[in-house]
């Protein structure tokens, strides 16, 4: 058969768009025999069907319905030489020790997936459900409730390791490739009070504080043009609305958004470093939607520009630093404490108290998760667990260069974690608040930033040599 040696030929002997453009140049194309990636991706629902709590803000909320359902979804990717990792994302407030080390454990035995191998991110929706005993102080004890929760964990364990798998045997040649968007709602909650924001947004006066207004984007495509997945990030707490619908906040209504768009695609959204920023204003679905609608609109914008390939080729770290607290809480702040019948403070000195009468003894630090993944030459993942500030993302992506990505929000829910720059000025995310996620002490000492930096940098060192 005669090659065409002209465009218009080519288009008279083919219907194929993406050869055309494979032939003449404008896309790499895909090899079959040795792809320089594979993907595969897969979702579960996780929209409780009993009554269990919605998460956060520190009382009881029974659900009372939902506007959409709440997702968990995972992307598998394995380079050309068989190296493999799965990232997972959830509609989730938070992800406690107690459920994500069952699910590690898990996913070693029935797929030899080391801990390296794996992130489990939560977006912190607080239009989400409790899980195991994430913030365990903050909510009255209701045994009905407790028994709830803990059915509910088990369920979504298992929900969970069937859905890697399901994700691992749908590994097929993808090509990956990155951009950035941007989108401008997230607020440095510190800096600017709540009640003033409406009013200094309609007289353009400048907001205040650090923030990170990045949207980056990663897309999995297939050999024949399909696009199936696209992950993308923002630095925000998914604190829009505090009511009692389920509901995936500002992140769901991007997710659903980006989807509606491109049918047949899942996006998966991941919070970056969002613990000191707020969606301003809010309280009101209508900004709920507005906000995952920039949202989406950041991420369409980057699929407009040209996207970087990333090559074949990944390597992950992974380890657990002892991140220490300031001081332990001693027994008779404790016993003091514990005369408070209704609040917070009291159920957790109660708890703790129990604790030590059995014979425990608290430790003076925690575990902290700190993961690197580097993907081809392109991008380079850091992941962190709980609840970091704005200043992580900020001083890793200017100290690792281009194609970075930080988030925080993985593995383990544990706490705020603030910068020194944060400690040092206090405040909620960076003061005397441990207390709220059940740690034997008010504070962390003040040079955890160096610490995590440290693991940071030693594992980033190993990802890249």
């Amino acid at each position: 058969m005669t090659r065409p040696t002209t465009r218009r030929q080519f288009l008279q002997t083919t219907t194929s768009a993406l050869a055309l453009e494979v032939a003449f140049g404008n896309v790499p194309a895909f090899s079959q025999e040795n792809p320089a990636w594979k993907a595969g991706v897969a979702k579960a629902v996780i929209t409780p069907e009993k009554s269990v709590w919605l998460a956060g803000y520190g009382s009881k909320r029974a659900p009372d319905g939902k506007l959409h359902d709440l997702w968990m979804k995972a992307l598998a990717l394995e380079d050309n030489a068989g190296h493999r990792a799965v990232l997972i994302t959830s509609d989730f407030q938070g992800v406690p020790k107690v459920m994500s080390d069952r699910v590690f454990e898990q996913l070693q035995k029935q797929f030899k997936l080391e801990r390296t191998q794996v992130m489990f991110t939560f977006s912190h929706n607080h239009c989400g459900p409790r899980l195991g005993d994430d913030l365990i102080d903050y909510y009255p004890v209701e045994t009905e409730q407790e028994a709830l929760v803990e059915e509910y964990t088990a369920q979504m364990v298992t929900k969970t390791v069937a859905m890697v798998g399901e994700s691992l045997s749908k590994l097929t040649p993808a090509k990956l490739q990155i951009g950035e968007g941007k989108a401008t709602f997230a607020v440095n909650r510190r800096n600017n009070r709540e009640a003033d924001v409406p009013d200094l947004i309609a007289k353009g006066t400048p907001l205040v504080g650090p923030v990170d207004h990045s949207v980056p984007v990663l897309t999995v495509t297939r050999p024949d043009g399909k696009l199936e997945a696209v992950l993308f990030g923002y630095a925000c707490h998914p604190t829009t609305l505090s009511f009692l619908t389920w509901c995936g906040d500002y992140p769901g209504f991007a997710q659903l958004e980006i989807e509606k768009a491109h049918p047949g695609t899942t996006a998966m959204f991941v919070n970056t470093c969002g613990g000191d920023q707020n969606p301003l204003p809010r309280r009101k679905v209508e900004l709920c939607e507005k906000y995952g609608h920039m949202l989406a609109v950041g991420v369409e914008e980057a699929l407009k520009q040209p996207l970087k390939p990333v090559s074949s080729g990944l390597r992950t770290a992974f380890e657990i630093i002892d991140l220490p607290y300031l001081k332990n809480v001693t027994r008779d702040e404790l016993t003091e404490l514990s005369k408070d019948l209704t609040g917070i403070k009291g159920r957790w000195s109660r708890r703790l108290l129990k604790k030590l009468d059995a014979g425990e003894k608290f430790e003076s630090g925690y575990p902290y998760p700190v993961h690197a993944w580097r993907l081809g030459k392109e991008m380079l993942v850091v992941g962190m667990g709980a609840e970091t500030v704005v200043d992580y993302a900020l001083r890793f992506k200017r100290e690792f260069g281009e194609g970075t990505w930080v988030m925080g929000y993985a593995d383990d829910m544990i706490s705020y974690i603030p910068s020194r720059r944060v400690w040092q000025e206090e405040g909620y995310e960076g003061g005397y608040n441990l207390f709220e996620y059940g740690r034997p002490a008010y504070r962390w000492e003040g040079g955890i930033e160096d610490r995590i930096s440290a693991s940071v940098h030693k594992l980033v060192k190993q990802v890249r040599e």
